[in-house]
């Protein structure tokens, strides 16, 4: 249990798959909230946590996982990303996952990124 609360502060929610790992094997569950322990944690001379979510936008966007990029968007708002950096990140995720996917991804984050003032 408290795996649950270190994942809790580190991505700020308990991620649905760690508590479905946890309803299927709690030794699998607490091994889920390691691996997202390690992967959030804040490491001197890493990754800030906008830089990860910055990454993980880029990302969502190149595969065309709109839903994801639209809550990674939020958080990107709070952790105080830019308008020019998530424009940066949509490049970078045109370049990667292609123009057809950019074109796909777009309308949905230029949307939200009127709505949350970018």
């Amino acid at each position: 249990m408290q795996e649950d609360i270190q994942v809790n502060d580190v991505k700020g929610f308990q991620p649905r798959s760690v508590r479905y790992a946890k309803q299927m094997d709690e030794a699998f569950g607490e091994g889920l909230a390691g691996f997202y322990n390690a992967v959030w944690a804040d490491r001197e001379g890493g990754l800030s946590k906008k830089d990860k979510h910055l990454l993980v936008f880029a990302i969502a966007c190149s595969n065309l996982k709109t839903e994801s990029a639209v809550k990674i968007l939020q958080r990107l708002k709070k952790f105080g990303a830019t308008a020019e950096e998530i424009k940066d990140a949509m490049m970078i995720a045109a370049w990667t996952g292609g123009i057809q996917n950019f074109t796909d991804v777009s309308p949905d984050m230029l949307r939200e990124m009127e709505r949350l003032g970018f």
